[in-house]
């Protein structure tokens, strides 16, 4: 990986890019200090250091490096465009047109790319006014009593909504710059700017509180579990493809031998947020309730990183995002009409219905194995923690922050290396 980005300075091109992937990166971070106008940031410091507890808003203040928290112009960070990407994939499953679009190819992309922009800015513009609402009724930090937000007119309230929606439309701006002009998927990058911002800043201050032992177990951990998830990230099953000769004109196409790689983890980290964004929900609801509630006292008590029923839950909604967004992404009845329409077959298997069966069983198969493997990615770090005694600590790190740490990792590397290669390329045919 070292050897990689160095060959990449020592090369112009991917020099300037590089640099001006760093610098976005760089740009991004420095937005993520800005406060939004009538925000009171001595205040905000006052209620950051009152709070002992890990927070009901944790993944969205992770993907947005901690800018969340501090209600800067950037709060939101990328969380809208990554629910409006998720949302516009879902819907190819209800709206036909929208499965239409993608089928067309890179007209089709660029259509569905557009929705998804539109969908950003409609979710910034809710979440904004969500989180406001939250930091004027002083539930955003529960139990502090600093006044966060002095100003409550209506044009204090709309200046805020105007800059955070434009924060949110500026960092999906950014991350398209990355990916146009830059090295790797710039969302994707922005996301493991964010995480790797924070992470420096939970080991310290664990090390200040509990020992620098701790630290040295935590780094250990991680180093571990980041050797485990690039073993399995770049693990594959490989079905072997033949394709028939034919004859088009004059012209002998076909007869050569390739396989289908299908990943174990098809899905990536999209189980583990949609499963974290949704157990975030009965906390968000218990919070606005009377708290002398049977039911939200249960909510209270049982919805944190450490209980059972957390755990349990959390693991069911892994294993059911995985299978459903699997069967969304990879569909065994297309990839079969895709091969027979030119000339393709599985080994021992005739094109069509059965080469669909094949792959469905092969599918199902893996994913299962994919599944049980983001179950304890995420649970590991939760049922780890609980030795060292920080259970009321947030966590440096979880099954999310590895798999976007070192997924990103990994295909940056790779693009690194597609395009060195390409460049060796061009040299030798000049």
């Amino acid at each position: 990986m070292f050897s990689a980005f160095a060959q990449a300075f020592r090369t112009p091109d991917l020099r300037r890019k590089l640099l001006f992937t760093l610098m976005i990166m760089g740009f991004f971070r420095m937005g993520s200090f800005v406060p939004t106008p009538g925000v009171d940031s001595v205040a905000i410091g006052q209620c950051l250091a009152q709070q002992d507890q890990a927070s009901l808003l944790d993944l969205v203040n992770l993907f947005s490096g901690g800018a969340l928290m501090q209600l800067s112009v950037f709060a939101l960070g990328i969380m809208p465009y990554i629910t409006a990407s998720i949302i516009i994939q879902l819907l190819r499953v209800v709206i036909p047109r929208f499965d239409d679009l993608h089928k067309e190819g890179q007209t089709g992309q660029s259509t569905l790319t557009q929705y998804t922009r539109y969908l950003t800015i409609f979710l910034g513009v809710l979440q904004s006014t969500t989180m406001i609402s939250l930091a004027r009724s002083g539930q955003l930090f529960p139990g502090c009593t600093a006044d966060i937000i002095a100003d409550r007119s209506v044009t204090g309230f709309l200046i805020m909504l105007i800059v955070m929606t434009a924060g949110t439309a500026v960092i999906m701006w950014l991350g398209e710059l990355i990916t146009e002009r830059g090295i790797g998927n710039g969302m994707s990058l922005l996301i493991f700017t964010s995480i790797t911002a924070t992470l420096p800043a939970h080991l310290f201050s664990i090390g200040q509180g509990g020992g620098w032992g701790k630290v040295a177990v935590i780094v250990l951990i991680i180093l571990v579990i980041a050797i485990a998830v690039v073993f399995v990230e770049q693990s594959q099953r490989r079905i072997p493809v033949q394709y028939a000769k034919r004859m088009v004109g004059r012209r002998q196409y076909g007869g050569s031998t390739t396989y289908i790689p299908l990943k174990i983890n098809m899905s990536g980290v999209i189980p583990v947020i949609f499963a974290s964004s949704l157990l975030a929900l009965p906390p968000m609801v218990a919070q606005f309730g009377d708290q002398t509630e049977s039911w939200v006292q249960w909510i209270s008590a049982n919805f944190n990183h450490q209980s059972a029923p957390y755990l349990a839950i959390y693991s069911v909604l892994i294993l059911f995002f995985a299978f459903f967004y699997t069967s969304i992404t990879f569909n065994p009845d297309e990839v079969a009409d895709n091969m027979k329409r030119y000339g393709g077959f599985i080994p021992g298997y005739r094109a069509g219905r059965p080469t669909a069966e094949f792959l469905r069983f092969v599918i199902n198969r893996i994913t299962t194995a994919g599944a049980l493997y983001l179950v304890i990615v995420a649970l590991l770090p939760s049922l780890l923690m609980i030795p060292l005694n920080l259970s009321n600590t947030q966590l440096p790190f979880g099954g999310t922050t590895l798999l976007i740490i070192v997924g990103v990792g990994l295909q940056t590397v790779k693009e690194i290396n597609t395009q060195l290669q390409q460049h060796h390329y061009e040299g030798f045919l000049r």
